[in-house]
This record gives C-alpha cells, sequence and structure tokens, in this order.
C-alpha cells in the first residue's frame, strides 16, 4: 500500500516540501541505487530493512529516520521477513537550515507524532505546503531541543560570544551557560575551532573595535568600552599587539 502526495512548489524558506508520502512495503521490496534532487527523510514505523548510503550500510528499525541529502547515491531495501513501513518527506533546504539534517541515520522514536501528524495533508488542497513545512520545522525544534553534540556546544559558545562581546562576558561564564568544565570546554573549543576560547573572543572584540574605528569614526576610548574592554590601557595594549599599531594611530591613518 503506498500514498504519495505532490506539493505545489511554494518555495518557502527555510524548508521547502516538495513531495510527501506513506509506504507499507513488501517483503524485500528495494530502491535505488538512485540520486535525488531535493532532500528526502524516512521514518521508519514498523518493521525494519536496510539503507546503503555512500558505500556504507546501514540496519534500520522502528523508530528510526534515514537521511538522504541532494544528489548522494543511496539504496534501501525492506526485509524479506518483517518489511518496514515508513512515511517519508521531501524538501528543499537552504544552506544554513540542510546543517540540521547531517547524519545519516536519527534515532528518533519522539519524532513519530510528527509524521503521523503529516499524513493530514492528504485531506487538505491549498494549505498542503505550508502545513507540511511547519512540521518540518517541528522536527527541526525537535532535533534541536534534545541535540547534545560537540557541535552544539560550540555553536551556542560562538552564538554568545558574538551576542555578549560587549558586556566583558569572560570564558569562565560562556563555559558555565554550555554546561561544561572551563578547562574540557576550553580544549574542545580549539580542537573544533583551531584556536582557544579567549583568543576567538579577543579577536572578535578587536576586529569589532577596528570596524567601530574606521567605519563609524567613533573614539577610542568609546570604543573600549563598547567592546568590552573596561581598562583603557589593556585595550590598547591588546589592540597594538593584534593590528600594529594603537587604536588613535589606527583611526589617523585610516582617514
Amino acid at each position: 500500500m503506498k500514498f504519495i502526495d505532490i506539493i505545489i512548489n511554494k518555495d518557502y524558506s527555510g524548508y521547502n516540501p516538495i513531495v510527501f508520502g506513506h509506504q507499507e512495503c513488501p517483503p524485500s521490496w528495494a530502491y535505488g541505487p538512485a540520486v535525488r534532487t531535493y532532500w528526502l527523510l524516512h521514518y521508519v514505523h514498523e518493521g525494519k530493512g536496510k539503507f546503503i548510503r555512500e558505500g556504507k550500510t546501514y540496519n534500520i528499525k522502528k523508530g528510526e529516520i534515514f537521511v538522504i541529502p541532494p544528489f548522494i547515491e543511496t539504496y534501501y531495501q525492506a526485509d524479506s521477513q518483517y518489511p518496514w513501513k515508513y512515511t517519508w518527506i521531501g524538501f528543499e533546504a537552504d544552506e544554513k537550515s540542510e546543517k540540521t539534517f547531517n547524519e545519516p541515520v536519527l534515532r528518533r522514536p519522539d519524532s513519530e507524532k510528527i509524521f503521523e501528524d503529516m499524513k493530514r495533508c492528504f485531506d487538505m488542497e491549498n494549505s498542503k505546503g505550508a502545513f507540511l513545512s511547519s512540521k518540518i520545522w517541528e522536527l527541526v525544534a525537535l532535533l534541536m531541543e534534545s541535540d547534545k553534540s560537540t557541535a552544539s556546544h560550540i555553536d551556542k559558545a560562538i552564538s554568545m560570544m558574538q551576542s555578549e562581546y560587549s558586556s566583558g562576558i569572560t570564558v569562565a561564564e560562556i563555559a558555565k551557560q554550555v554546561n561544561l568544565d572551563r578547562c574540557y570546554f576550553s580544549a574542545l573549543f580549539k580542537k573544533e575551532i583551531g584556536i582557544s576560547p579567549i583568543d576567538y573572543l579577543t579577536e572578535l572584540k578587536l576586529r569589532k573595535a577596528a570596524e567601530l574605528i574606521s567605519v563609524y569614526r567613533k573614539s577610542p576610548t568609546t570604543v573600549a568600552i563598547s567592546v568590552g574592554y573596561s581598562d583603557y590601557c589593556h585595550f590598547s595594549k591588546a589592540f597594538k599587539k593584534f593590528f600594529g599599531c594603537s587604536p588613535r594611530k589606527y583611526s589617523e591613518t585610516d582617514k
């Protein structure tokens, strides 16, 4: 039994649904090797099967989502004794959004309700695309909320630096906010980004300072406070070390 719904392209930003379907596969039913031009997620409600992506085989079972990125060759086959029943959603994603689905297989039994709810689109006419787009976003929210990966810790730390650098936030405060020991956080950050968090934060503040001086013509004393330095001498010393000249000299030579 197979149901497919083609979605009229509305060019929704973030996640734009293209196709939706549900299938109860016969034993050993297979598809591929093939490529898609859009993202495709399959949520397995019952049964099991195998999924091959870029030469690696994954044994998929109930409660898992197997992920097919655009232009990546894949093959999948239902089990001969316990063939799977799954729901799939195909969509386009912008470069920023597609990072959410970077794993070949997601163990997400808690997402079943979302995929079950997607089936309501079969009874809709004009709102299919908007409804399915909202369901993809709901799935993304679920994945983000429970993401405990290294990347999520580092991404959160960088976001904090970019939004709080002017407040004088410290590495110790950032480590506390991401629930990591300071030493472990610093080692993890350097491994992922290539420089220590203190060096990253310092460079961020100094580049922001240079922009305020050269583009917005703000005085060095005002800039020092604006980027989180309460001590102007400390700011001036750090600025000269990074740019090779003092903030005041930088403001004069850039005119």
